[in-house]
């Protein structure tokens, strides 16, 4: 990473469906990229999880690839809070 990257927002999109090997990097960006990643999220109500760590890595991903092993157990955790906060909503 060079120092013009340092510290610039980044954000991915994840897609997982039951049968994916793993969930799947459909865009990444930094700056004015992560910045409509963002945007289309919210319009569109996907949930947004704003995690500095897992973002940097998951921005390093080619796009249409599944995220790596070693992001398996942080991903899911995510996706596991997103389901049950929507179950949660479900209920209401």
């Amino acid at each position: 990473m060079n120092k013009n990257e340092m510290g610039r927002k980044r954000a991915a999109a994840l897609k997982y469906e039951t049968g994916y090997e793993a969930p799947i990097v459909t865009a990444a960006g930094m700056g004015y990229i992560a910045d409509k990643i963002i945007e289309e999220a919210e319009k569109s109500d996907v949930p947004v999880v704003y995690n500095k760590e897992l973002s940097s890595l998951l921005t390093n991903v080619d796009i249409g690839s599944c995220i790596p092993e070693e992001l398996y157990e942080a991903v899911a955790e995510i996706i596991a809070y997103i389901m049950n906060v929507d179950n949660r909503l479900d209920r209401k």
